[in-house]
């Protein structure tokens, strides 16, 4: 995959958004749908409009004004990041542009992740949080290689990495207290 190709991909590409986000996303679609229904009861009812507006319903009106300026400042935010991160794989070496792919491309598949999760926790578990530990388990894999990297130069050695590296890795993330230690103590590399 070439720089242009994947500069489209990101381009066209939704931006991923978190589960609060999602929340928000749907808690703002139902007070649009509220609001509808409102004025639509309000045009119906002719007592309505003769009942003086109480405190709550100005209340009520900021609130939803704020709300939708925070959502645009929201969709404002992404855009930026969006773009930022366009120029940033834009400017990125074949090298680069390979690994980036790579990471973008990896993923703990979904269905071993929710089985581990249901054993451990006794109960089933939803596909949304699934999702949330695939990529919670992506980023702590991230940060042993990235410290298993650092062992081995500053051990002298040169990548593939072997099991010593992370080994050390872990231990270094558990004395700076980024690994918790659970109740089995030894992590063990194959």
């Amino acid at each position: 995959m070439d720089k242009i190709d994947l500069f489209q991909s990101l381009k066209d590409e939704p931006l991923e958004l978190s589960l609060p986000d999602i929340k928000s996303e749907v808690n703002d679609e139902d007070d649009d749908n509220n609001e509808r229904n409102i004025k639509e009861t309000d045009d119906e009812d002719d007592l309505s409009s003769s009942i003086p507006r109480t405190s709550n319903n100005v209340f009520d009106e900021a609130f939803r004004r704020k709300r939708k300026l925070d959502k645009q400042n929201r969709k404002e935010l992404e855009e930026e990041e969006r773009e930022k991160m366009l120029v940033l794989v834009s400017n990125f070496t074949e090298e680069q542009l390979d690994r980036y792919e790579m990471y973008r491309r990896a993923a703990f598949p979904k269905a071993p992740v929710k089985r581990l999760m249901q054993t451990i926790t006794g109960c089933s578990v939803s596909q949304n949080v699934v999702i949330a530990m695939s990529g919670i388990a992506k980023v702590f894999v991230g940060e042993v290689v990235e410290e298993a990297l650092d062992v081995a130069e500053s051990w002298g050695d040169t990548p593939p990495l072997q099991p010593k590296h992370l080994r050390e890795a872990v231990r270094r993330l558990k004395a700076r207290n980024i690994v918790s230690v659970g109740k089995s103590q030894n992590v063990k590399f194959r």
